[in-house]
């Protein structure tokens, strides 16, 4: 059986973080495995606070998976320390870990900042330069391509930037700012859209974390960038379209397995 690892913070409420990464590993087939960054005291509506483990226990974590069960992809969600970023960045090199997929949470929808500036700067120059695809939104990719994102042809410009300042594939997600969730898919001869439509479901806490992961889920059962990519858009948009209801902002992988026939019976192969 083929295998990811998630190293992000923990959801106790089940729809984002570790929680969300470990059911859609699993709701696509992989065994899942983790290394946890942080706790956090959190539900559907927000975060009330946060307990950051220390970047030595998260090697240690890192080093007990690796040493025993490495795993055929990894998936990273939001790492707000300085500190953590580097002992991340340090033990994946060590590994030489492969199918790295990083989700870059850095700018809320809203535009507001959610890691430091100092924290920013050690993800582009630690993290990002070995992940083999990186996901930002809209927000995100203005930060990192350095430009103002209004148009499909800016999010071709942005993500062009992007893959050539580091080195990695880009899928920026165009659903903050547009009227659809079309994605772009971006990277070393891929130039590649993937549509969308937007389900009117309030539903979404946890969406980024659940594209990330199944993505990596994708690419650990040997898929490639694109199909990976392509597989995950469906999955998640399968999630979504079940239209379950377990509170005030539940997410898609609070219903994890309310998904399409697809993908239900596409869990053990």
């Amino acid at each position: 059986m083929k295998t990811a690892l998630s190293i992000a913070g923990s959801d106790p409420s089940g729809g984002a973080g570790i929680q969300a990464d470990i059911k859609t590993m699993t709701a696509n087939g992989v065994y899942a495995m983790t290394a946890v960054t942080a706790l956090t005291a959190q539900n559907t509506m927000g975060v009330s606070g946060i307990y950051e483990v220390s970047p030595a226990f998260v090697g240690e974590q890192l080093d007990r998976v690796f040493e025993d069960i490495f795993p055929d992809a990894v998936k990273i969600g939001m790492v707000s320390s300085v500190d953590i970023t580097q002992a991340i960045a340090d033990r994946l090199k060590f590994y030489k870990a492969k199918n790295i997929v990083l989700d870059t949470v850095m700018v809320a929808t809203s535009g507001a900042k959610l890691v430091s500036d100092e924290a920013v700067s050690r993800l582009e120059s630690e993290l990002i330069p070995i992940a083999d695809l990186i996901t930002p939104n809209i927000p995100e990719a203005e930060v990192l391509g350095g430009m103002k994102i209004a148009t499909a042809g800016d999010m071709e410009t942005a993500a062009k930037k992007i893959f050539e300042k580091y080195g990695c594939a880009v899928l920026l997600k165009g659903g903050h700012k547009t009227n659809d969730a079309n994605d772009l898919l971006y990277g070393e001869g891929i130039c590649k859209w993937f549509g969308g439509r937007r389900i009117d479901n309030p539903n979404t806490h946890g969406t980024g974390c659940t594209l990330s992961s199944a993505i990596a889920a994708n690419l650990a059962k040997g898929f490639g960038l694109e199909e990976s990519v392509k597989r995950a858009k469906d999955y998640i948009s399968g999630a979504l379209a079940a239209m379950l209801d377990l509170g005030k902002g539940s997410g898609p992988m609070d219903h994890a397995f309310a998904m399409n026939n697809e993908y239900t019976a596409e869990r053990n192969t």
